[in-house]
């Protein structure tokens, strides 16, 4: 290789796939607004809520983090499913996130891989998650990551409760 020939290495960061603590509540709302964006919602989430459905009395949701030490780039968020008619104990990947400029680099099949190992821990013999209809990158990144379509069957149907 000639001498004056420059050779540049940009490592991604080491990444620290690890449950959500009180102190990355605001960082982990800030990329719930910026998934919102990105499916053109708006976010009314805020760190309390977030705070009482992970850290309060009654916890209703998991998240997991991709933590660099100096900042999360990514999380994920799992939400308890059950299949009465089987017995069957099942998580839902509810969201998947990882920030701009980090994308590719392998976080979000860590995220889904220590998703599934929360989900075995807690006895749950399947993790579903749903991707809209026109999201083919989407699909393709759950197809390689093992999961199996399925088709959406009948109606849902939502009832607001005072």
């Amino acid at each position: 290789m000639p001498e004056d020939t420059e050779i540049s290495l940009i490592r991604p960061p080491v990444v620290n796939i690890r449950a959500a603590k009180p102190r990355d509540l605001p960082q982990l709302n800030e990329m719930i607004a910026l998934l919102a964006a990105h499916h053109g919602d708006a976010a009314a989430m805020t760190p309390e809520t977030l705070e009482r459905d992970l850290f309060g009395a009654h916890p209703w949701i998991q998240a997991l983090v991709a933590d660099t030490g100096s900042e999360l780039i990514g999380y994920a968020i799992l939400v308890p499913l059950y299949r009465a008619q089987e017995g069957k104990r099942g998580m839902d990947l509810h969201h998947l996130f990882v920030r701009d400029g980090h994308r590719g680099h392998g976080i979000g099949q860590h995220l889904v891989n220590r998703a599934r190992d929360c989900a075995r821990a807690l006895g749950c013999g399947y993790l579903s998650v749903s991707a809209a209809t026109g999201n083919f990158a989407a699909h393709r990144f759950y197809e390689q990551m093992d999961f199996t379509a399925r088709p959406v069957t009948g109606m849902r149907f939502l009832q607001a409760l005072a």
